[in-house]
């Protein structure tokens, strides 16, 4: 038809589809990044048109070239530090996960102890880049990096830490927890079971919130509040992933006695699912904190221009390694028999971690016994830290709401796949039948 012209015009594909949705995000028909990846490393990606100075007739057609103003510039490549199969097989164990027990959403994040480079990062519900037509705009952020929570018994590891480090605990100090209550402020603090007379390393594995609470409130005010600070929380992980946010983490001013005892078990803060990781990463390196990347460190192609980070020694946090290397050893002790989290074991590796049970707010105020937040987060192998991972399933609905029950064995099936696929050797084969406890892992595996 006269006045109707046809253009070729060009689009991202993405060979994965949703299991990288959240991660590389997508372009519009212009090819600018508008979310994820491709938003963050926008000018980088994109390449630069040249310029000429040119002749033309009066029909717009070029008939001369007068000069070369500029040259274009291709777009450069980025190399992630994903791993596709590490990626795949957190994106499947999550999205079993969060169907199994109904639960309202769920994020995962692996981390290299060793770099701070992200291997895999998942959300669900998840959405496909590559199905222009009905995308719901909710779906596009990254959980993971955006959405917060409060992370419950999660930290209680890095609370007893602080206590050790202060010098007035050690592991086997004799805690009276007496019939699994006490008030504080007015407020009950309750266990879920009453333990009587424990010592700080069966706190942490029974994981005892009045325990920890008495603990804590021997402590100097605001030591929780530095400690917190220190691994990375009330603050972004400076990843640039866009839309990251910094947590809360309540001002030291503002700490009383009730704000420091619910401090001690991970309420009245806020952290995403990111800020969790780089923490137990900062724990299994014995304190030393890195910066962290979606960047192969090690590729040429990833310019220092990009990320200066490939020389960066990391932050010592204020804590001892020695009393980090105590709570280590006692997180192993969380994920056996009699523990919180045996279904967060992996035969043939030593596994360290801790779950969080976390109660949700209500529109009334307050926390409702309801809705749950199921977390687990951890490290193996423990006795030389590779990969850290955390898990969050926001709330479960099909009765299990338990960080123990709900959250751990995500993080048992996908952290066993990581340690294999990128041939990470075991810690633990002195276990009795571990041949056949392989065998059956990976059956269910599929």
């Amino acid at each position: 038809m006269k006045g109707v012209y046809l253009q070729k015009e060009y689009r991202r594909y993405y060979p994965d589809g949703e299991i990288f949705g959240h991660l590389l995000g997508f372009t519009d028909i212009d090819d600018y990044g508008q979310e994820g990846l491709e938003l963050a490393y926008n000018d980088w990606l994109s390449g630069i048109p040249g310029r000429k100075k040119v002749v033309k007739d009066r029909l717009g057609r070029t008939i001369a070239i007068e000069e070369q103003i500029s040259s274009p510039e291709p777009g450069k490549d980025l190399v992630l530090s994903i791993d596709r199969g590490v990626q795949y097989l957190a994106y499947k164990e999550l999205k079993k996960a969060v169907h199994k027990h109904k639960a309202k959403s769920g994020s995962a994040v692996v981390m290299d102890i060793k770099t701070g480079e992200i291997v895999a990062m998942v959300n669900q519900p998840a959405f496909n880049p590559n199905r222009l037509s009905g995308r719901k705009t909710k779906l596009y952020r990254n959980r993971a990096v955006t959405d917060l929570f409060e992370p419950g018994s999660t930290m209680k590891p890095i609370t007893i830490a602080a206590a050790l480090d202060s010098g007035k605990y050690s592991a086997s100090t004799q805690i009276e927890t007496g019939d699994g209550w006490m008030m504080v402020a007015g407020k009950t603090i309750k266990d879920t079971h009453a333990n009587g007379t424990i010592d700080v390393t069966t706190v942490l594995q029974k994981s005892s919130n009045v325990g920890t609470v008495k603990i804590a409130l021997n402590l100097p005010k605001t030591l929780l509040w530095e400690t917190f600070y220190d691994f990375g929380f009330g603050s972004d992980t400076g990843s640039g992933f866009p839309g990251e946010s910094a947590g809360r983490l309540v001002q030291p001013r503002r700490i009383h006695k009730i704000e420091q005892a619910a401090l001690s078990f991970g309420y009245g803060m806020a952290v995403t699912n990111l800020q969790l990781v780089q923490a137990y990463s900062t724990l299994a390196r014995l304190g030393k904190k890195l910066p962290v990347t979606f960047l192969k460190l090690d590729d040429s192609k990833n310019s220092t221009t990009i990320l200066n980070i490939n020389s960066d020694p990391g932050i010592d946090t204020s804590l001892s390694a020695r009393s980090l290397q105590q709570v280590n050893k006692m997180m192993e002790r969380v994920v056996q028999q009699g523990g919180t989290a045996p279904q967060a074991a992996i035969p043939g590796y030593r596994v360290a971690g801790k779950t969080g049970t976390v109660k949700k707010t209500s529109k009334q105020g307050g926390y409702t016994d309801k809705n749950y937040s199921a977390v687990f987060a951890g490290f193996a192998p423990a006795s030389n830290p590779r990969l850290a991972m955390a898990v969050m399933i926001d709330e479960p609905a099909n009765g299990d709401y338990y960080g123990g029950l709900v959250a751990a064995p995500t993080f048992s099936s996908v952290m066993a796949g990581a340690l294999r696929l990128l041939n990470i050797n075991p810690d633990d084969i002195k276990q009795p039948n571990i041949a056949s406890k392989i065998i059956e892992k990976l059956g269910k595996q599929g």
